[in-house]
C-alpha cells in the first residue's frame, strides 16, 4: 500500500523494469494569453533519471513545475489536460497540494538554504508535516537524510551552524537533503548544477545516480552532456513542445527528427 496525496490508500503496483509513475496527457500551460507550453504528452519512469532538454525559454522549467502544482503560485497561470501520479490526477479537486509537493520534492536552480542551521534546514519538513514522534525519531530523520545527500561527513560537526555558511555544492546538496526528510517518491530538479563549479557538479551527478535506487529524478538541464552521464531517457522540448523522447543513448546517437539532430550538433540552442 502507498500514502496518496488526495486523503485515501492507494494499492501498490507491482514495480516493473519501466513503470510508470507519472503520465502526463495533453498538457498545455498559459500564462495570459501566452501559450507556454503546447500538447505535453510524457510518461516518466520510476526509479530512473528522466532529463529534459531543449534551448532557453522551450518550456521545460513550466512542464517540470507542472508536476508538483509549483505553478499555482503564479496567478495568471493556468494548466489544462491531464496529469497522473500513480493513477490520480494531481489537478482533482480533492488534491492537497502541501502533501503533493512533500511527495514530488523540488530542488531548484540556485541552492536555496533557509537562514537557519544545518539541522533546522533539513528538520523543518519533518516538522510542519509532523512525521517526527520525538526528537530522537527527528535526529534519525536529520542524519539518514544528509546522509542520503553524501553531506553528513562534512557537516557533523556543523549542525548547529548557518547552512548559508557552507559552499555553494555544500548548499545544494542541504536542499537535496531537505528534500529528501519529507519522504518524496519524486524529486525535481531544476538545473541543479548551473551555479556550482565542475568538481561541485560532479558531486551532485554522483549523487543523483545514487538515489535513482529510491527514487524517481526528474531532472531540467541545459548541459547535454550532464543529460548523457546521468540520465536514461531523455525529452527534447521546443518552443513550448515535445520534439523528441525516448532512451538516453538513443536520442543522442541516432535522433530521428532533423530538430533534435540540430540541436545536439549545436546548429541552433
Amino acid at each position: 500500500m502507498v500514502q496518496s496525496f488526495a486523503g485515501k490508500r492507494l494499492e501498490a503496483v507491482p514495480e516493473t523494469a519501466e513503470e510508470v509513475i507519472i503520465s502526463t496527457r495533453n498538457v498545455d500551460v498559459f500564462y495570459g494569453d501566452n501559450h507556454a507550453i503546447r500538447n505535453i504528452s510524457l510518461d516518466i519512469p520510476k526509479h530512473r533519471i528522466t532529463s529534459l532538454i531543449g534551448p532557453s525559454g522551450c518550456g521545460k522549467s513550466t512542464f517540470l513545475r507542472c508536476l508538483n502544482r509549483m505553478n499555482d503560485t503564479v496567478e495568471s497561470c493556468r494548466v489544462s489536460g491531464e496529469i497522473l501520479l500513480d493513477g490520480v490526477d494531481i489537478y482533482g479537486k480533492d488534491v492537497d497540494e502541501v502533501l503533493l509537493r512533500a511527495r514530488v520534492g523540488m530542488v531548484f536552480q540556485k541552492p536555496n538554504p533557509f537562514p537557519k542551521s544545518v539541522y533546522d534546514n533539513v528538520a523543518y519538513g519533518p516538522r510542519i508535516h509532523g512525521l517526527a514522534e520525538n526528537k530522537d525519531e527527528l535526529d534519525e530523520m536529520v542524519l539518514t537524510s544528509l546522509e542520503r545527500a553524501g553531506l553528513l561527513d562534512e557537516v557533523q560537526n556543523r549542525l548547529h551552524s548557518s547552512g548559508t555558511s557552507l559552499s555553494g555544492g555544500q548548499q545544494q546538496r542541504l536542499c537535496i537533503a531537505r528534500a529528501l526528510a519529507v519522504r518524496p517518491d519524486i524529486i525535481l530538479m531544476d538545473e541543479p548544477c548551473s551555479s556550482l563549479d565542475p568538481i561541485a557538479t560532479a558531486k551532485v551527478e554522483e549523487l543523483i545516480e545514487e538515489l535513482k535506487t529510491n527514487y524517481t529524478i526528474i531532472i531540467v538541464t541545459h548541459s547535454m552532456q550532464q543529460a548523457a552521464r546521468i540520465s536514461e531517457k531523455t525529452a527534447f522540448f521546443h518552443m513550448g513542445q515535445i520534439v523528441e523522447t525516448g532512451a538516453t543513448e538513443q536520442l543522442f546517437t541516432s535522433p530521428s527528427d532533423e530538430r533534435t539532430q540540430g540541436y545536439i550538433t549545436g546548429r541552433f540552442g
